[in-house]
């Protein structure tokens, strides 16, 4: 199963971790990861922490947890590639519609993905 398939029928929880250029770590509730057609994954952002971090160190993991599942899951190395800013594509892809309601800008943050590992174990 593609990791577009896996994330669009598994339910769980998203964690995405950064680090800044000193090392200095976050670790962040997100949800699933968007697939684009060429085989980059994207996550929609505000500019808090995570993104503040991708400034200046763009590597991150996002650690993703079944829901009801003990302990199956994803872990993604992912390398960011580029950003949008308050863009309609970002729009399209937003699951959740509800208003801003605060004029916050928003960034959709792509990445590619380095290495894919199970939540639990090396991958052998």
């Amino acid at each position: 199963m593609s990791l577009k398939d896996y994330f669009a029928t598994t339910k769980g929880i998203g964690v995405l971790s950064t680090a800044d250029s000193d090392g200095q770590v976050d670790a962040a509730i997100y949800g699933r990861p968007h697939f684009m057609e060429d085989g980059t994954m994207a996550f929609i952002m505000r500019d808090r922490l995570s993104h503040h971090n991708l400034q200046s160190n763009p590597h991150a993991t996002y650690l993703f947890k079944e829901e009801g599942s003990g302990y199956r899951g994803k872990r993604l190395y992912m390398s960011k590639l580029r950003e949008e800013e308050n863009t309609e594509l970002l729009e399209s892809l937003r699951r959740r519609k509800a208003v801003y309601g605060n004029g916050e800008d928003r960034y959709l943050v792509f990445f590619k993905l380095d290495k894919e590992l199970p939540l639990v174990g090396d991958g052998k």
